[in-house]
């Protein structure tokens, strides 16, 4: 085997020095000549080469050259293709070393072999396939058998046995009479059929024609007929059929993200071009690591997201850009490569808008990469009931990935991660999805720990370069979603306005997103959105909801949207109503040292449970009705449970998610663990300790600055 001499790079010499050209002393141009002293056969040679200099071509520098020691000059690299050991020269033309020139040859035919590479004489491993009274039939591989005569055969070998024969006689109907041979050294020569290699993209000019193609295994699907292999090369996908027997799966020791070289017949099934697979091998060593960069190469280049300009300015957006494009470049690999796309968001009208517009984006690419009905196997969306990442949801998660590995021969899924992930209350099912090798990308606004880093592929984040809460992850979500695929623009436009609404972000980009599509739709429109949003997700529960949420977002029929919407709403605010009718007159408030008001509710006693509104919706809502009661005052909201509290605060500069640092510290088995946004989140702690922990709280709040 040969391969080009990567020190010289095939050149056979190293270029030690330059120097300036003594015939043109470094100007690269010729000395001027003339015509008439010279011939006919130097004026030509002249104008065909112009006035560049002839010993130097132009360059001004002549190179000093050393043979290549690597090499030897040669250019190339040679090793046995025997034993693999590396040689200086070729012996009678082959390359072999001088120990393995000296041992008889014994070939193995590739499946992919016909007839045409058997020569007589020669010998070849075989297998025994069947004896019958006139011989033993064996095969040579899976297309060539031949017979062993009888009278050639002193003891009837068994059904499996591994033989050496050589080729006794080819008849004219392609029936190889062989002869058995006991040889006890020899060399193994494997042979493949000299094939033309093609990628995915050239596959459909040369139907019925055979063909040898490399590529990483991406899927293997068992039907009731073919084994289906889904191939991947640096130009697309080739779908490749095996077939053992009925049901019966092909090559199984092939699996996902192998490399492998595949000879078959390039064939139409339908629209859709296949490969009728001959033989199927897996690559190893420098063969694998020089296919498998090329491919990550292209791959690479494919997914390379889309230069936008985003659709409001912001100093903070233009800061995110590198991550905004690393979790776009992250997602269109994972889509090209046919890897499964979870995508997990907060059952809010931000995560629900976040999640949308990812999904508006991915879904066209997905179908144009593996079909119609590729969404089906290749995308799922999953809301989580609380702002991170539950085990509740990992272990779903990775359950349902386990199970259609198995089922699909799918590969792990990228977990995309909106609205919620960047928290130390997301560790714990980041180290479970990371046993399983599942790679996650965040964009998300609540603040971030940096422990998380270590287990994410990109993350997305406003706190990482100086921002708030207030870019939220509806608006992140639409730009990443440009950025995949440019094209869905008009219909994801209102989101990040939907988003801003629906999260009370206070700050100019969400101001500029909503006038941007305030010739579409007025304040309320938005805030109407959100709030259908955040009743369907209470209905909802661990369901998707991809019809519903996309009415109440306007993107289907705009007629169905109106009614849809003004009903949810009607019967929201009806629900709110009704839980703030019973819970205000339960509200307790006081001034704290600060000059806060803080005001809290039992909203386990006083507030209806297990229905429209929840405890942090109820909460958020008495919140705004207390804000417009002491207006321009800054004021603290306490919702409070058993072994829980949410908090909604207005004009007081608090930093929830190191309050719960500090009370966890502080507060000997409290159990106290939560977060959330700087001015907005939820505490968890035991039951028993609620007083100590709720009393601390107030302490907290009461001592920090307000506006």
């Amino acid at each position: 085997m040969s391969e080009r001499c990567p020190e010289c790079e095939g050149k056979g010499y190293i270029v030690t020095s330059s120097k300036k050209c003594p015939e043109c002393k470094g100007s690269g141009k010729s000395k001027s000549v003339d015509f008439m002293k010279l011939s006919e056969k130097d004026v030509s040679s002249f104008l065909s080469s112009g006035s560049a200099c002839t010993k130097c071509g132009g360059t001004g520098d002549i190179e000093e050259k050393d043979a290549c020691k690597t090499c030897k000059g040669k250019g190339v690299l040679y090793s046995c293709k025997t034993c693999g050991s590396s040689i200086d020269r070729l012996v009678d033309g082959e390359e072999v070393c001088e120990s393995c020139s000296k041992k008889q040859v014994v070939y193995k035919l590739d499946d992919s072999c016909t007839i045409d590479e058997i020569e007589i004489g020669k010998l070849y491993h075989c297998v025994v396939n069947s004896n019958v009274a006139f011989g033993t039939f064996v095969d040579i591989n899976s297309n060539l058998r031949g017979l062993i005569h009888s009278s050639n055969i002193k003891e009837t070998p068994k059904l499996g046995d591994s033989l050496v024969v050589s080729v006794k006689e080819i008849r004219n109907n392609n029936k190889l009479d062989l002869l058995p041979r006991t040889i006890n050294t020899y060399q193994t020569v494997e042979i493949e059929k000299e094939l033309p290699d093609f990628n995915s993209s050239k596959l459909s000019e040369n139907v019925g024609k055979a063909v040898r193609v490399h590529g990483e295994v991406i899927q293997v699907k068992q039907t009731a007929g073919p084994t289906i292999f889904t191939i991947d090369d640096e130009t697309g996908q080739i779908s490749a059929a095996a077939f053992e027997s009925a049901g019966e799966r092909a090559y199984p020791h092939i699996d996902t993200d192998m490399i492998v070289s595949v000879t078959g017949e390039v064939q139409l099934r339908g629209e859709n071009v296949q490969l009728e697979v001959r033989s199927m091998k897996r690559l190893t060593g420098d063969k694998e690591t020089v296919i498998r960069k090329r491919i990550e190469d292209a791959i690479d280049s494919r997914a390379e997201p889309h230069e936008i300009n985003f659709l409001v300015k912001s100093d903070v957006l233009e800061k995110l850009r590198p991550a905004m494009k690393q979790v776009a470049k992250e997602i269109r690999k994972a889509v090209i490569k046919s890897k499964p796309i979870l995508l997990r968001h907060h059952a809010d009208a931000d995560g629900m808008t976040a999640a949308v517009a990812i999904e508006r984006a991915i879904l066209p690419l997905i179908k144009e990469v593996n079909g119609s009905d590729g969404e089906y196997y290749f995308y799922k969306r999953a809301p989580s009931k609380a702002p991170f990442y539950e085990l509740t949801d990992v272990t779903r998660d990775v359950s349902f990935a386990l199970e259609d590995t198995v089922r699909h021969g799918q590969k792990m899924p990228l977990v995309v991660s909106v609205d919620n992930g960047s928290t130390l209350e997301d560790l714990p099912s980041f180290r479970i999805a990371k046993v399983y090798n599942i790679d996650m990308v965040v964009v998300d606004h609540h603040h971030p720990d940096k422990e998380v880093d270590e287990f994410l592929k990109a993350h997305v984040n406003p706190a990482h370069v100086g921002g708030d809460y207030s870019i939220t992850a509806g608006m992140l979500c639409t730009e990443v979603a440009r950025m995949i695929n440019p094209e869905i623009e008009k219909e994801i436009l209102h989101l990040p306005a939907v988003a801003g609404v629906g999260d009370r972000a206070d700050s100019e980009e969400a101001r500029d997103y909503i006038k941007l599509v305030s010739d579409r739709y007025s304040l309320q429109d938005l805030k109407d959105m959100a709030l259908a949003l955040d009743y369907a997700a209470y209905w909802l529960k661990f369901s998707s909801g991809r019809g519903i949420v996309d009415d109440i977002l306007d993107m289907g029929d705009h007629n169905t949207h109106q009614k849809l919407v003004s009903l949810f709403c009607e019967q929201a605010n009806g629900m709110i109503n009704e839980q703030l009718e019973a819970c205000l007159a339960h509200v307790k408030a006081q001034k704290l040292p600060n000059g806060a008001i803080l005001n809290v509710l039992d909203v386990e006693n006083f507030a209806h449970k297990f229905t429209f509104p929840p405890p942090g919706k109820t909460s958020g809502e008495v919140h705004d009705r207390l804000c417009r009661k002491y207006e321009g005052q800054p004021v603290v909201t306490l919702g409070y449970g058993p072994d829980f509290a949410v908090i909604r605060s207005k004009y007081v500069k608090m930093n929830i998610p190191r309050m719960v640092r500090e009370l966890h510290d502080e507060i000997e088995g409290g159990g106290v663990n939560g977060g959330g946004h700087l001015v907005v989140g939820s505490i968890k702690f035991v039951e028993g300790m609620r007083t100590q922990v709720l009393a601390k709280l107030a302490e907290k709040i009461g001592s920090v600055e307000v506006e």
